[in-house]
Order: C-alpha cells, then sequence, then structure tokens
C-alpha cells in the first residue's frame, strides 16, 4: 500500500473504476451472446435484440469500455449472422 496521500488516491480511483469497467464490459458479454442465441435459434425477438446489443456496443465504444474497432467487428459479424437467416 502506498504512503502518499496521491498514490493511495489512484489506488482507490483505480479500483472503483475497474469495477465499473468489469460491470459493464460483462453486461455486453451477456447481450452479445442472448443476440447470438436469438440469430441462432431464429427467435421473433432477434431483430429486436440485435438492435439493442448494437446500441450497447456503441456506447461501449463512446464511453471507452471497448476500443471501437473491437466493437465494429463484432457488430459486423452480429449483422452477418442475422442476414444469413
Amino acid at each position: 500500500m502506498p504512503n502518499i496521500k496521491s498514490a493511495i488516491k489512484r489506488v482507490s480511483v483505480t479500483e472503483k473504476k475497474t469495477a465499473v469497467n468489469k460491470t459493464k464490459k460483462s453486461e455486453i458479454r451477456t447481450s452479445l451472446k442472448k443476440a447470438r442465441n436469438a440469430v441462432a435459434t431464429s427467435a421473433e425477438n432477434a431483430g429486436e435484440l440485435l438492435r439493442d446489443t448494437q446500441s450497447a456496443l456503441d456506447k461501449a465504444a463512446a464511453k471507452g469500455y471497448l476500443h471501437k474497432n473491437n466493437v465494429a467487428r463484432k457488430q459486423s459479424k452480429l449483422a452477418k449472422a442475422a442476414n444469413k437467416q
């Protein structure tokens, strides 16, 4: 544990940010899984789940949780799978 006040604060802030980032990434992964399953099973709500997932991915890129190219790749892959059905 650091002794300097600013270093102590940095540790605290980093822990908080890490927890938020972990939560957000988990939500995105869950959303992706739901969308992939809906597309694979040709569920009636697949289009809605796809739109929600793409929106969540865009927000994640804007907030910096995921890199924009990573998001673009995931969205492209989802759209390609949906169009294949």
